[in-house]
């Protein structure tokens, strides 16, 4: 993997930018750090062509004209693009117009790993070598080993396409595949409402009424502060700080030193601080932004979920898919509750939803047949 092209160039940049546009598919990858910041910070961008392999330094280039590429009529090659694709969109404003995601694919060829190694092993024949993972890719200049393990992340991922869609064009799965990495590419990834940010706190189900308010306001005032100084959001306020302030709301700065898990220290100047709490104390309920509550009969459908989980898990078996890639439990109790459910439409309609939609419905039932469930018509009573 030592035949690559290190850009920290615009002009060159640039070049590459157009060389991608031309090309009917090209491989992408990213490398960042998000541990020490609110926002990741972008520290190389791999991509590869029929061609060639290009490392970029988002340190030195100004990336946006990557959008030009990412919105071409051609096919972005990446592998669990999750967090690459929030990257993109933070940096270029835009996720590519075509995606193929190899791991996805990989998923409806039956394989249950993540692994990009496993895969090219698997499917190439090809060994990766994976040391480098943990490096630090801000550092100036890159070792040479860090370098050539950014390039073998894309080197492959072309030949990995072609053969994942050749495998599931002959089982009848491209357009499956495809259906699911089009959900991923097109999922909203933009910003929570900040008044709903307490609703992630664990422990948030013995909050008061009154604490409610306060947590809300608590939470939205952190999660500013800390885009404000591009910090981690729980190095601004952990959450069991801003839970005990919920529960016992300070008026002054030295009532703080009493809240557990808070170094007073650290705020020396906490009329921020105190003026999110007083605004989360004066809040009236009507205000207060309530997570959804469970239906009404949630608690008495347990046994119709578990019954389709069965049927689900063995039509997922005889597919050869991991069941969780089918649906979980989440979709199931959705469906059985008459919620939006990824098992209501497209592949996974057509392969178990309206199995399960006549289970629920009582037009068909289950029934044992040697170790194995049986799907039967139920006559009209």
């Amino acid at each position: 993997m030592n035949d690559f092209d290190w850009i920290d160039t615009q002009r060159d940049f640039e070049m590459l930018v157009d060389e991608l546009c031309e090309t009917q598919a090209y491989a992408l990858d990213t490398e960042f750090h998000r541990e020490r910041t609110y926002l990741p910070v972008l520290a190389v961008i791999q991509v590869a062509t029929p061609d060639r392999i290009a490392l970029v330094d988002p340190l030195a280039v100004d990336v946006q004209p990557l959008r030009k590429a990412l919105e071409a009529d051609t096919v972005c090659v990446m592998h669990a693009a999750s967090q690459d694709l929030e990257i993109l969109e933070l940096v270029c404003g835009v996720a590519p117009r075509r995606l193929f995601d190899t791991q996805i694919a990989a998923l409806f060829c039956g394989y249950r790993t993540s692994s990009l190694g496993k895969l090219v092993e698997g499917f190439l024949g090809l060994e990766l070598d994976k040391s480098a993972q943990l490096s630090d890719w801000t550092r100036r200049p890159l070792p040479a080993a860090d370098l050539a393990y950014a390039a073998s992340d894309v080197a492959h991922l072309l030949a990995l396409r072609d053969t994942l869609s050749a495998a599931l064009d002959a089982r009848g799965r491209l357009g499956w595949a495809h259906e699911e990495i089009e959900r991923l590419r097109s999922k909203d990834r933009s910003q929570s409402d900040p008044r709903t940010l307490w609703w992630k706190l664990r422990g948030k189900a013995k909050l008061g009424a009154k604490a409610r308010g306060v947590a809300q306001e608590l939470a939205a005032w952190r999660e500013d502060e800390a885009r404000r100084r591009n910090k981690p959001v729980r190095s601004v306020l952990s959450d069991m700080a801003l839970l005990s302030l919920a529960q016992r709301p300070v008026r002054d700065a030295a009532q703080l030193r009493g809240i557990r898990n808070f170094d007073a220290q650290r705020f020396k100047h906490a009329d921020a601080l105190l003026a999110a709490i007083r605004r989360g104390v004066q809040l009236s309920p009507s205000d207060v932004r309530l997570p959804p509550k469970k239906p009404a009969n949630a608690a008495n459908v347990d046994g119709i979920v578990s019954l389709c989980l069965a049927w689900l898990a063995q039509r997922a078996s005889e597919e050869d898919l991991d069941t969780t890639v089918l649906g979980t439990r989440e979709d199931v109790t959705n469906l059985v509750l008459e919620q939006p459910s990824r098992l209501s439409d497209g592949w996974r309609q057509d392969l178990v939803g309206r199995e399960l939609s006549s289970i629920i419905g009582g037009t068909a039932a289950l029934c044992v047949k040697g170790a194995e469930l049986e799907l039967v018509d139920r006559p009209p009573s």
